[in-house]
């Protein structure tokens, strides 16, 4: 659809874009987008780490395993050095009656 665009119709979308929300704003819209996008990749990377455990701890059949210790809470940061965005995770306990 960009292609499509002419480089006066690209100006005019973005003076558009000015004019609502103000010169004001969209510096704060933008890193307020990439905080999100940080966010995103972030969780996107600890799922897929959860997901690998997961699969090697399935993989694995080893009848007598010590009991493992519980482990801290892990916490995912919105982005690095930012404690005001962190939040605890709770993960679920994998255990087994019998």
């Amino acid at each position: 659809m960009i292609g499509n665009l002419k480089p006066l119709e690209i100006l005019l979308i973005i003076a558009v874009i000015f004019l609502l929300f103000g010169a004001k704003k969209l510096p704060d819209m933008a890193r307020s987008l990439g905080k999100s996008a940080r966010i995103l990749k972030s969780e996107a990377k600890a799922m897929k780490a959860e997901s690998a455990a997961e699969d090697n701890a399935a993989a694995a059949t080893v009848a007598d395993q010590a009991p493992q210790q519980a482990a801290a809470p892990r916490t995912i940061k919105a982005a690095p050095g930012d404690v005001t965005g962190s939040r605890p995770v709770t993960e679920p306990n994998h255990t087994t009656q019998g």
